[in-house]
């Protein structure tokens, strides 16, 4: 799109169901803030929504581990959620929430268009029940023995013992969370969104339209959907917590939270026109708009695939660009809330964000490490001792020491005030300087525009690195030793101090403007120190060499940063270590017996299960033999299962294996498999399973066959 008459950003919905870690401030909330905060600065119409995702079995859950109401969890954790995002900076022009009256009419309204028009299905299907609680059971209240690991509190759709994703015909011995009985099937009726009717659309708009500029991680997972085939999703489920389906015949059922909580975007920005009387259709029916969707990973699929097919049934605008980042890593680990491997943004900010802490120098401390080491392409990790180096010897030492070195000179061999500039003199130095803020500028703004935020920052701390190094060549401390008989500098000595400094100043006052979409309050601070209004931090004004006016005098230097000290590292660490050990002694269980769940992203433990000790008779017992996979598909109505036709040798077999996530049924014929032939079969979704394929799960939770290095007969023995 080129030049759009509005913009529409956001950030993904996070659970209203406890605290949220630095990882997801990294992953969709600070570059939207970055990008948006630039995109005021060019004077654009942009309107920056955001808010609690506030429905689904998530909250439920996190009401029955604290022992209240969903209601209660989840004005508590919006009320925290909405603090914490302000205190670090991201100003959303409304942080909403989906319980709001406004957004239950506006996801009802969507859905019934969609359901007059005839775009949804109606289908009939079975799903686990608990007779003694009355009610359908959502897969995260239903709990078994995982069949991989042998964790006994595995959820119907994952095991966070080994990150193993399940679907709850595959756990062993399920029982309901409610009630802690087994459940039966039981049929019921739901409204589905046929995504297979779209892929045609997907394909050319994904694949083609925005080939040369979606991330290639966003085009890869999109493709990989594709490839597989896309199944009819649910759009309603049995729940008594969330929106109403508004249908007749439909009481107890509610919207599905990944329905409801995409449409939240639209109604935010309605409630954002009502309180600014704006006309909020605009933002989400006219082409002219520039609808950008910030997410994490594990959020691509919903923002790509789902929502843009709802989008376009009911006639709104698609996205232009859908910016995901990977994951942050922590200390060598993946970032988990529920191991207590993670650094809370409610934590960061009691531990930092005080005045006696640094206050607002912490926050843009965070900010700036965040997107130095943001994970744009592939994973990165935080660690506090890259944190305290990222700070001391960038922030510090390169950004706020040319600052403060150019204010107390200034101060100390002009009198306070900008100097004149005298062009006679102009050197191929100043020359090159004054070159490097427009070429930083235009760098910038090309980096920005494509969503490549660390190394726009990059360019900004690198111009301030240029600028110590004109400093250090200019040397005017040692040029004013050059004095005339009364002490002063000669008039070629002021001369030569006067254009350094003033050309310094001038960089200062770019390098503020620059800042300012990364590091807000800096970007403030300068401006105090230079006496001029926040206006002067308009995009206009980046890259002239003129701002501030010759005699006109400034305030003495404040530090922009301080230093972050050992012992403060040392502290953070052993909070870490101490938090993570306390939450392995009470166990993974909360207090009714049930699993705790994962606030992070959905990382996989990295810690090793050792089961307990078996004699070798035992082990005998297990019978694994070599097979060749000569079919696959996709098992109807589950998104993680696929029928296998397995060739042992003396027989085939159907395996069903929950495997669909990781591999296309394509991939994977002609595969050669380990596989236990000798397990009782099992029905999953109404097909006899035979057998189990062996699997090994790799450094970034993606499952891998445990098969020969070399072609071996189908039938061949393991030992």
């Amino acid at each position: 799109m080129t030049d759009p008459k509005r913009y529409l950003i956001t950030s993904a919905l996070p659970y209203a169901n406890g605290p949220k870690h630095i990882g997801h401030l990294a992953g969709a909330y600070l570059p939207a803030d970055t990008y948006v905060r630039y995109l005021r600065a060019q004077q654009k119409d942009v309107v920056y929504v955001c808010g609690s995702d506030e429905h689904g079995a998530a909250i439920t859950i996190q009401a029955m581990k604290e022992n209240t109401t969903p209601r209660e969890i989840v004005d508590k954790y919006h009320a925290m959620l909405k603090s914490n995002m302000a205190d670090l900076g991201i100003s959303f022009d409304i942080y909403h929430r989906t319980s709001a009256p406004i957004h239950h009419e506006t996801a009802q309204e969507f859905f019934t268009m969609l359901n007059d028009k005839g775009d949804l299905e109606i289908k009939e299907t079975e799903q686990y029940f608990d007779e003694e609680a009355n009610t359908f059971l959502a897969d995260r209240y239903i709990v078994g023995t995982c069949p991989v690991c042998s964790n006994p509190n595995a959820y119907g759709d994952q095991c966070e013992r080994c990150g193993t994703s399940l679907s709850p015909e595959q756990l062993i011995n399920p029982y309901s969370t409610l009630s802690g009985k087994p459940p039966i099937k039981k049929s019921t009726t739901h409204w589905y969104l046929p995504l297979d009717k779209h892929e045609a659309f997907l394909r050319q708009w994904i694949l083609e339209d925005h080939k040369e500029d979606w991330k290639a991680n966003v085009l890869g997972q999109c493709k990989s959907w594709l490839d597989m085939g896309l199944q009819p999703r649910a759009v309603t489920r049995d729940l008594d917590w969330g929106i109403a389906v508004p249908v007749t015949g439909a009481e107890g059922k509610v919207l599905y939270v990944w329905f409801d909580a995409p449409i939240g975007y639209i109604s935010a920005t309605k409630q954002w026109a009502i309180d600014n009387e704006k006309d909020w259709k605009p933002y989400w029916y006219n082409d002219d708009t520039k609808l950008v969707h910030f997410i994490g990973k594990d959020n691509i699929v919903f923002h790509s695939i789902i929502f843009p097919v709802m989008l376009k049934l009911h006639g709104n605008i698609l996205p232009d660009n859908v910016p995901s980042n990977e994951f942050m890593n922590l200390e060598g680990d993946k970032m988990s809330t529920s191991r207590g491997w993670s650094i809370e943004m409610d934590d960061y900010i009691n531990d930092f964000v005080k005045p006696e802490n640094g206050g607002e120098q912490m926050v843009d401390a965070l900010r700036y490490y965040l997107t130095a080491i943001a994970p744009e392409t592939k994973d990165s990790e935080f660690t506090w001792k890259g944190f305290q180096d990222a700070v001391n010897s960038e922030l510090v030492a390169v950004f706020g020491n040319f600052v403060n070195r150019t204010f107390v000179l200034m101060h100390k061999l002009c009198g306070g005030k900008v100097p004149v500039f005298h062009n006679e003199i102009m050197d191929e130095k100043d020359k090159q300087l004054l070159q490097d803020i427009t070429d930083t500028k235009n760098s910038i703004e090309r980096l920005i525009e494509g969503y490549k935020f660390r190394d726009a920052l990059y360019e900004v701390i690198d111009l301030a690195r240029k600028g110590n190094r004109y400093m250090q060549e200019k040397e005017p401390w040692i040029v004013a030793k050059t004095v005339t008989d009364a002490g002063q500098p000669t008039p070629e000595a002021q001369a030569r101090i006067d254009n350094c400094l003033h050309i310094c100043l001038q960089l200062t006052a770019n390098l503020a403007i620059f800042i300012h979409p990364f590091l807000p309050f800096a970007a403030k601070k300068m401006c105090y120190m230079m006496k001029v209004v926040d206006k002067m931090l308009d995009w206009e004004n980046a890259g002239k060499v003129k701002l501030l006016s010759v005699g006109y005098s400034l305030r003495a230097p404040e530090l922009l940063f301080r230093k972050i000290e050992d012992a403060e590292v040392t502290a953070q660490i052993e909070k870490l270590k101490l938090k993570s050990q306390k939450i392995k002694m009470e166990g993974t269980t909360t207090g009714n017996g049930q699993p705790t769940t994962d606030n992070g992203q959905q990382a996989k433990a990295k810690e090793t299960v050792i089961k307990e000790t078996i004699q070798f008779d035992d082990f005998a017992k297990i019978d694994l033999k070599v097979g060749t996979i000569l079919a696959a598909e996709k098992v109807d109505k589950a998104d993680k299962l696929l029928k296998l036709e397995v060739d042992l040798g003396f027989e085939k077999r159907t395996i069903v294996s929950g495997i669909a996530l990781h591999f296309s049924p394509e991939e994977i014929v002609g595969k050669q498999v380990t596989v236990v032939i000798n397990l009782a079969p099992r029905k999953m979704r109404g097909i006899e399973s035979n057998g189990m394929i062996l699997m090994a799960e790799d450094a970034n939770g993606k499952l891998q066959f445990v098969n020969p290095d070399v072609a071996v007969e189908n039938g061949s023995g393991v030992s």
